[in-house]
């Protein structure tokens, strides 16, 4: 598994841990214990903190542009999977700096592929309309 998206992966599981839990056990604990039990060797740690720290500051605005893109699903009937693959995504195709270290496609693809594992078997599907949407929206603009 390249590293790049070994590093998601172990997002993914920080993040749906700490959403299955209602957010109440601290974040950084759950990174740690994950990137200990997942990642041991993982090179670029420094990528997943950059995730898990922006998603945590921006998790409200993910939310609303998650809701604002799938209007027929609020927030808290997505699943939890699908939900937090789509902060990963969104994350990264909003918030990323240099594009060029991760291009919104690559963003894309990689949520999708996130979904098709951890998910159910329409979840890629949906993943990529939401992204998709609001990939969209940004090349308008």
């Amino acid at each position: 598994m390249a590293s790049r998206h070994l590093s998601r992966s172990i997002v993914l599981q920080s993040l749906y841990e700490w959403d299955f839990y209602d957010k109440k056990p601290v974040l950084k604990n759950i990174v740690e214990r994950d990137i200990k039990d997942f990642g041991p060797g993982l090179e670029d740690v420094d990528f997943i903190w950059r995730l898990i720290e922006g998603i945590e500051k921006h998790i409200i605005e993910l939310d609303k542009i998650i809701e604002k893109a799938a209007p027929e699903w609020p927030i808290a009937q997505i699943s939890m999977i699908d939900r937090n693959v789509l902060r990963i995504g969104l994350f990264e195709l909003l918030y990323t700096v240099d594009k060029e270290e991760v291009p919104p496609k690559v963003a894309i693809n990689e949520a999708i592929e996130l979904a098709k594992t951890f998910s159910g078997q329409t979840s890629g599907k949906f993943v990529n309309g939401v992204l998709g949407t609001v990939y969209k929206q940004l090349e308008s603009k």
